[in-house]
Parts: C-alpha cells; sequence; structure tokens
C-alpha cells in the first residue's frame, strides 16, 4: 500500500494522524470520496475548494425517516475522517492543477486566466473536474469528482449575502436544547424555514426588473460537517443556489453540539474577502440579531463605505446590538447604507420594495 504520508507529514494533528495510518493498516478505512464545494470566480480568477473523506455512506433525507435515523446522520457528519496529506487534480477550461489536502483533509484551487474571459462568461456556472492521486486503500478504483463555480461578471449590479442559522433555517442557535434538538432529531426535509424566505430570497435574486439574476453567497458560523444537509435543505424549500462559505471542521463528535457558535470572526473575513475580490459590485446582507450579524455587518459597512447598500437584520432578541451600540443605524445613512430591523420576511419584503430591491408585484 502506497499511502504513507499522513503519518509522515501531519506532525500538527499526530493524534489525528496516527488514528487514519492504523485504519488504513488494519483494512478499516472504507473508500475515499472527493467532496467538492461550490466555488465562484470572475473573468479572471475561480477559487474552489473541497475535502477528501472517508466516505460516510449518507442516505438522501425522508419524510418518514425515523429519529434515529436522523440521529445516526449527525453522528456520521461529526465523526468520520477527514484525509490528509494526498494529492488531489483538477481540471478547469483545459488547465490543470495539483495540491494536497491540509491536516484537515481540505484541498482549495486558485485558478489565474488571463485570455479565457470569453469562455468564462459563455455560462453562468462552469463544472470542474477533480481526480483523487494517491492510493489510500487496497483494490482502490479511481475516485473522481464534479464540482460547480459560479462566475459573477462585473456587469452584475449586487450580490447578497445571508447569513442562515435563525435567518433562513430555524436553528434556535443561541438555545442549546433546542438546538440539540434540531440536530439529533431532523433532517434536510423535516427542518423549518422561516415563513416566506423562499419567495423573498428569489425576488431578490430576480431584482427590481425581474431579469437580474442577482448570486447569493450564504456564509455561516456552521461547519462543513453541515454541508449535504444545508445544500439538501436549500433545494427541497426552494431557496436560490448559491455558494456556501462555512468553517473548517469540528472532528470530534464530542464537540458538534458547538456547532455554530465561536466568535463569528470567519464570517467578518469572509464578507471581506467577497468584498475585495468583486469590488465593483454592491452588496446586501442578511443576518439576524441572535448572536454578532449586526456588529459584523455595520463593522464592514464602515470599512467598505457605499458598498454595502442595504442590511437586512432578523430580530429574534430584545436587543439587537449585543455591544450595547443601537444607534449604528443612523450612522450608517451617512454612508448610504440602509439599515432594516425587521420581525418577519413581510417586513423584510416592504423595505425591500420601498428600496426598489425587489418589484411590486411580490404582494400581488
Amino acid at each position: 500500500m502506497k499511502y504513507f504520508k499522513p503519518f509522515i507529514k501531519g506532525i500538527k494533528k499526530p493524534f489525528k494522524v496516527l488514528k487514519i495510518f492504523l485504519k488504513q493498516k488494519a483494512g478499516w478505512l472504507d473508500m475515499p470520496k472527493i467532496l467538492p464545494y461550490k466555488g465562484y470566480g470572475n473573468e479572471t480568477e475561480v477559487f474552489i475548494q473541497g475535502m477528501v473523506i472517508e466516505d460516510k455512506g449518507l442516505a438522501k433525507p425522508k419524510n418518514k425517516h425515523r429519529f434515529w435515523t436522523n440521529m445516526l446522520a449527525t453522528i456520521k457528519r461529526f465523526s468520520g475522517d477527514e484525509i490528509p496529506g494526498v494529492a488531489v487534480n483538477a481540471t478547469f477550461l483545459g488547465e490543470s492543477q495539483t495540491v494536497e489536502t491540509d491536516e484537515w483533509g481540505f484541498f482549495s484551487f486558485h485558478f489565474q486566466f488571463e485570455n479565457k474571459q470569453d469562455e468564462l462568461l459563455t455560462k453562468e456556472r462552469h463544472s470542474i473536474h477533480f481526480e483523487l492521486l494517491d492510493e489510500i486503500t487496497e483494490n482502490q478504483p479511481p475516485i473522481h469528482a464534479t464540482g460547480e463555480v459560479r462566475i459573477i461578471s462585473h456587469r452584475q449590479k449586487r450580490i447578497i449575502v445571508s447569513d442562515i442559522d435563525d435567518t433562513v433555517m430555524i436553528s434556535h442557535a443561541t438555545q442549546i436544547l433546542k438546538k440539540l434538538r434540531l440536530m439529533l432529531l431532523k433532517n434536510a426535509l423535516t427542518r423549518s424555514p422561516f415563513e416566506g424566505v423562499s419567495k423573498f430570497y428569489a425576488a431578490l435574486c430576480a431584482g427590481k426588473h425581474q431579469t437580474e439574476n442577482n448570486p447569493f453567497f450564504y456564509v455561516s458560523s456552521s461547519e462543513w460537517n453541515l454541508y449535504d444537509l444545508l445544500e439538501d435543505f436549500f433545494h427541497y424549500n426552494h431557496l436560490p443556489k448559491g455558494v456556501f462559505m462555512l468553517r473548517k471542521l469540528e472532528s470530534s463528535i464530542y464537540k458538534f453540539w458547538k456547532s455554530g457558535g465561536g466568535s463569528h470572526e470567519h464570517k467578518y473575513e469572509k464578507i471581506k474577502s467577497l468584498l475585495r475580490f468583486y469590488p465593483e459590485h454592491k452588496f446586501i446582507l442578511i443576518g439576524d440579531s441572535g448572536q454578532h450579524d449586526p456588529e459584523i455587518y455595520s463593522r464592514l459597512a464602515f470599512e467598505f463605505p457605499r458598498r454595502i447598500e442595504t442590511i437586512f437584520i432578523r430580530k429574534i432578541r430584545k436587543r439587537t446590538f449585543i455591544d450595547g451600540n443601537e444607534n449604528v443605524g443612523e450612522k450608517l445613512k451617512e454612508i448610504h447604507t440602509s439599515y432594516y430591523e425587521v420581525q418577519n420576511t413581510h417586513e423584510a419584503a416592504l423595505a425591500a420594495v420601498r428600496h426598489g430591491l425587489i418589484d411590486e408585484s411580490y404582494f400581488k
């Protein structure tokens, strides 16, 4: 067997790497799988990332799944093994790159093009093909996967960035017991979106003249462990297809209950990177007051004046700003950022019509 690199190179996480190595030597390591996440780009650059993981055998969710089936799926998401130190090749528009997965099993590709603008702009979404170059298990067949990148041209008017937990999907992120109940007992079909959110997001995607096709990014403090659940949830609830930007995995099943917690600085950094990568676009930011979205979004608005067109905050706690700065809305007006605190999606839609973000026919 050829696969020894994780044991040699993974010095930073010795116990984790030793576990993979021993499973491999004992023949207990299941077939590897390439899991690409949706990528994004512009006329000259493309970013896409993903993971090489032990195939967890997660079945597609069903409405009639028993609660223990859903519980087992959650356990699998947070207990599977990611495979570090293996080579992955990506081919996109005739160009090829090879990288090694990091200590968490992640890979990341950055393609740069000088003379392929016309080809990139021929369609909104492009396929990118991946191949695992290392042998990890005995009698391993060729391991391939196909990912997708969204190309956003400078001609598109705005980009919409939305939080997920307690903004799109009811998660009770600040109430541990309720959050655990949802994570353990529900699946993508039985988790609930907020009323009207699918229609509202579709309207924002279409824009004022219903022809804009504004792109969506979904930035969350949830971990990549939940990627399959989120993909299915968004599909089943007819939410606009978008690029997910989540956090690195919590590899321990004993820590899954902390999912979505932390400092949330990750969201700030991800949105900041988008503002820099798409300097000609206006942004709409959507979040909730359960954690730190108001502080993060207003901080970004002041750092990038006139770039963030509108902020929508679903108010789920009495005090919106955890730091006590409740008058920030007035200051945001000075930099031409509209700030709306809303109790529900209907209120957000009323504000969006007034601001010229969606068409009045939304209410007909």
